[in-house]
């Protein structure tokens, strides 16, 4: 059993993205699991940096209370798991302000005056899980560079764990997609949920 940490993005309750949500959830918690949900829009969460935010970046996030029980949150999972649509090719600007706001030096990583690259900090973090939805089709993205794989691959990949395995959960083609394929992939996230978990 893990500490899963669940971000979900979308405005709308009654979303795909939702559903998806939902069905990550039910697996985690059948597999027993500790699970977490932060709920962004929700909860009502500022995605923007502050000037006072920009001008203090390198403090410790301790003199951040702002964003302390999602630090707390983030360094305790194992799992961390981001279930959002792909707009415009990346992260809604919402998830990008939390990861902006929140993973900050002291939390995901030790910034050294030395020039010496950032320490990974959130080594607890041994798996990362992306559930998206694209409106367009793969090959579009696949033109595109696919960004939101590649932050999930790449990027914060150099701040958790060496080991932590990344596993990418896509529906491409959504906009046009019919009822049984939106149903064909919730049970495909059930599915790979169930593997996982």
């Amino acid at each position: 059993m893990v500490n899963a940490l669940v971000v979900s993005v979308h405005p709308r309750t009654d979303s795909l993205t939702a559903a998806a949500r939902e069905r990550a959830l039910a697996a985690l918690r059948e597999g027993r699991h500790t699970v977490t949900l932060i709920d962004l829009y929700a909860e009502g969460f500022d995605p923007l940096l502050s000037e006072d935010e920009h001008r203090r970046h390198r403090d410790p996030p301790e003199t951040k209370p702002q964003i302390a029980d999602h630090v707390a949150l983030v360094r305790a999972c194992e799992m961390l798991v981001l279930v959002y649509p792909t707009w415009w090719g990346a992260q809604p600007a919402m998830l990008k302000g939390w990861f902006e706001r929140v993973w900050v030096n002291g939390v995901a990583a030790e910034v050294h005056d030395d020039g010496r690259p950032p320490s990974p900090l959130l080594t607890n973090i041994k798996r990362i899980v992306v559930v998206t939805t694209h409106g367009s089709p793969k090959w579009i993205n696949a033109i595109e560079g696919e960004a939101g794989k590649r932050f999930a691959k790449r990027s914060l990949r150099a701040s958790v764990n060496r080991r932590c395995r990344v596993n990418w959960i896509a529906f491409y083609g959504v906009d046009r997609s019919t009822h049984e394929r939106r149903a064909r992939f919730l049970d495909r996230v059930s599915r790979r949920f169930a593997r996982i978990a």
